[in-house]
Order: C-alpha cells, then sequence, then structure tokens
C-alpha cells in the first residue's frame, strides 16, 4: 500500500506581491493576527453567535452524515433530477462543489430554483422537467424568503401533480430548514416531509459544510466525508500563529495591507472552467461580510484565458486599484490531452505534441507576470488537484480567513444589515401586509420622474 499523502494541499505564492505586500510586512502584522484569530475562536468579538462552522466535523454529527447519505440515496433512486431550491448561501456552495467535482458517468443532474425571480428562467426549468422524475431539496432558514419561497410553489406544484397528491410527493421532497421553528420547518412538519437542520449558530454563506450543502453535493455522487476531512484538515493547520507558515493568515494579512495602500477591487481569478460558482461563493462570503461602514475590497472574479479577452485590456492597463488572487490547479489529476500534429496552417507546429496542461500553465505564468508589471499586484493559490479533500480545504480556508480579515478591518464578518433594504421596498410595493404605510411613498418614490431624467428616442 502506499503511504498516504499527507501534504496539506494549499500553497501560497506571494512572488507577485512585491513591493506592494512583502513577507516582512506580513509578519510585522503577527500580533493583529493573533488577536484576530483569539477573537474568532474565543467568540470574544462581533457576530460571535454564528461560529458554528469553526469545527467541521462538530458542525455535522456523525448520525447526520449518514442520514445525508442514507437520504441522498433513496433520492438518487426514486427520481432523475434534482432540482435544489434556494438563495445566496442556500445553494452557491453546493453548486460551487458539484461543479467542479460532478464528473462521474451516469451521475444524476441537478438543476437549481430560487436563486431569481425571472418568468423565463423558471417557465423554461418546469417545461424541462416535464416527464422526468424530480426531486426537490427546498433550502431556507424561514421559509418565507421570496425567491425561493415562489419557486417552492411552482415546482411543489410540478411534484404533487407527477405523484398525484401530496402523500406521494413527500417521498421526494426533502427541506433542509430550522431545526425547532418558522413557517418552513411547520409546513413540512404538516406535510411529512424528511427534513434536515440548519443550525441558528452558521450563516448561510459558512454553511456549504452543514446539511445545506452536503444533501444535494451528496445526490451528485460525490464523497461528502472526503470533503469534511480535507475541511477539518484546514482546521488543524489554521491553528499555526506565524503567517509566515500559515496562508490563511497571509492572505487576511496581505488583502488587508493592499486596502491599506488605496486598493479597491479584489479579482479572483481561475484558469479552470469548472470553477466558475467557486468564485462565485467567494464573492457573497466576501462580499457579505466585509462590505460594510462603506469599507472593504470589492471582491470580484475573472475566468482566464475567456478574460483576457473581454476584461484583460482593463486589468492591465486600466485604473490601478486592482489586486488579484489567483486560484491555480497543478493538474496531478487532468488528462494531458496533447496537441496533435498538423500542416502549421495555424502556426501552431512548435506546440505539437505538448499536453494541453503546459500550455495552460504557460498562459497563467505569463498572465500573473504581465499584471505584476502592470501594476497589480498578485498571489496565488496552488492546488495539487480538483477532488473532494481539496475542495474541502479549499472551502474551509477561505471561511477562516473571512472573519480574520473582517476584524482586521473591523467589520462585524457575520452579519449582512443592508440585505433588508431592497427587501423592505419590494414587500412595501408588492403590498404584502404589514407594510401599508410604505406603500404609497415607494410608488410615488419609483414613478417620479424628475423633468429631463426620462430620455426616448425621437
Amino acid at each position: 500500500m502506499p503511504e498516504p499523502d499527507t501534504t496539506l494541499p494549499i500553497t501560497l505564492d506571494a512572488a507577485h506581491l512585491a513591493p506592494n505586500v512583502t513577507p516582512e510586512m506580513v509578519a510585522a502584522q503577527t500580533a493583529r493576527l493573533a488577536g484576530a484569530q483569539e477573537t474568532l475562536r474565543n467568540g470574544t468579538g462581533a457576530g460571535a453567535d454564528f461560529r458554528g462552522w469553526l469545527d467541521p466535523t462538530a458542525m455535522v454529527d456523525e448520525k447526520t452524515l449518514t442520514d445525508i447519505e442514507d437520504i441522498a440515496a433513496d433520492l438518487r433512486e426514486n427520481s432523475d433530477t434534482l432540482v435544489v431550491i434556494g438563495i445566496g448561501g442556500s445553494y452557491l456552495g453546493a453548486r460551487a462543489v458539484i461543479e467542479a467535482l460532478q464528473t462521474a458517468q451516469g451521475a444524476p443532474p441537478v438543476l437549481y430554483a430560487g436563486q431569481n425571480l425571472s418568468a423565463r428562467y423558471h417557465a423554461d426549468l418546469l417545461q424541462s422537467l416535464e416527464g422526468k422524475r424530480v426531486a426537490l431539496n427546498v433550502v431556507s432558514k424561514s421559509g418565507t424568503t421570496t425567491e425561493p419561497a415562489v419557486a417552492f410553489r411552482l415546482l411543489r406544484a410540478l411534484v404533487e401533480r407527477q405523484t398525484v397528491g401530496a402523500e406521494e410527493a413527500k417521498k421526494r421532497i426533502v427541506a433542509t430548514t430550522d431545526a425547532k421553528k418558522g413557517a418552513l420547518r411547520t409546513f413540512a412538519g404538516e406535510r411529512g416531509y424528511r427534513t434536515l437542520p440548519i443550525a441558528d449558530d452558521v450563516g448561510g454563506r459558512y454553511s456549504v459544510l452543514s446539511p445545506v450543502g452536503l444533501l444535494p453535493i451528496a445526490y451528485a455522487g460525490i464523497d461528502i466525508r472526503a470533503l469534511r476531512a480535507g475541511a477539518a484538515a484546514c482546521a488543524e493547520a489554521a491553528a499555526e500563529p506565524d503567517p509566515r507558515r500559515n496562508p490563511i493568515l497571509f492572505y487576511a494579512a496581505a488583502r488587508n495591507l493592499l486596502y491599506s495602500q488605496g486598493f479597491a477591487v479584489e479579482i479572483l481569478a481561475s484558469f479552470e472552467p469548472r470553477l466558475h460558482y467557486l468564485l462565485e461563493w467567494w464573492k457573497q462570503l466576501f462580499g457579505e461580510s466585509e462590505g460594510k461602514d462603506h469599507m472593504a475590497l470589492y471582491p470580484s472574479s475573472a475566468e482566464y484565458t475567456t478574460d483576457l479577452h473581454s476584461l484583460g485590456q482593463y486589468v492591465q492597463q486600466g485604473r490601478r486599484h486592482l489586486a488579484e488572487t489567483f486560484l491555480w490547479v497543478e493538474g496531478a489529476d487532468e488528462p494531458p490531452l496533447p496537441l496533435p500534429e498538423g500542416d502549421n496552417a495555424d502556426e501552431l507546429g512548435y506546440l505539437a505534441g505538448r499536453p494541453l496542461t503546459e500550455i495552460n500553465q504557460a498562459a497563467y505564468q505569463a498572465t500573473a507576470l504581465a499584471h505584476r508589471e502592470g501594476g497589480v499586484p498578485n498571489l496565488t493559490l496552488r492546488l495539487p488537484r480538483l477532488d473532494a479533500f481539496t475542495l474541502g480545504f479549499l472551502l474551509y480556508f477561505f471561511e477562516r480567513a473571512c472573519p480574520i480579515s473582517g476584524y482586521l478591518m473591523g467589520v462585524n464578518p457575520f452579519d449582512q444589515p443592508g440585505v433588508e433594504a431592497y427587501k423592505k421596498n419590494m414587500f412595501a410595493l408588492l403590498e404584502k401586509p404589514g407594510n401599508a404605510n410604505e406603500t404609497a411613498r415607494l410608488r410615488e418614490a419609483v414613478n417620479r420622474v424628475p423633468a429631463g431624467a426620462l430620455i426616448r428616442f425621437p
């Protein structure tokens, strides 16, 4: 038997951060980083009630993990497709993992609803599900969040019609919701749906390694125990206090140092299309956690080399307020896919026989160097491969770095008060009971068009 690979699967390459950020500058932040670490561990900072994700193995006990695996297996046996109904952290983490790792032949598809209010999107989804055995996993702590609640009504009607009534439908519907209270918890109990708990101390954007993310991930045939083991390995490694030996602390310190120098945007960029939704998940994690008090780096993303032919010009020569973090997959498990011989009309004869992995790596190396030379400091998080263990490690890496970075910045990394602003306005405009006093005012504001503000073609 070969010895297991005990090498931790993330390496941080800071070569292209200097002179903006150097290891010496990060080392000078050791005391502040230790304070932020201690604040997070001991629960002495803002938002301390939402640290239930800190220990990935404690967040989901063995019984719950087995329940998730059993429910996923049963749903796979009795359906052709799973639709995850949720918005934000209720679906982004699961989608990030599934789209990065679901390569097994024969694994049933996982689709998504309730992350928007588009009639066309949901009409097309419903039409695509006709004639298929559909399973639903509705994910909502309260059950009253507008987007998933609307989608659940639409899709529940489809499943009840397919299964001829609510009694049979309950075998194909699972609610992931508050363990004790809330509209969805009550409704699920009345209908007899199987349920999985959302813990009070785990916020949505930190919930991917909880039942919120694990059920759809397990349905997709991905090893959720390996995913959790990777996160647990990262949690253990995160205790290292020296930021020169702890990439989590180095990353948190580096982005704060860049922010203090006037950088306004962090681009998370990847050369691997399978990581598209990992980038989307990261944007929510950092945007919701740090974007308060008119502060923080704006989290953006780019997919290279595609975006080098669209955003690349701006990144190279636009306003110099950009910093960049690359996710680079070394490709230990990738097919080499050598370029075949040809007649050289495309002028690629010099690449014949060379693997596409090598060509992609050269594109990454060239981009990191060009951007640094163009005034964009960048670092790289290197992953040896894309598998469940490595991805679990990466998810926890960002989850742990985010609140440390937030505490360094002086914000509560666990609340999101600004998210409620549009909801209050929408409820009033739609005449939700209890909002009547605001309805008239908002309608007047919406319909008020100052002179000269409405520009039409002649």
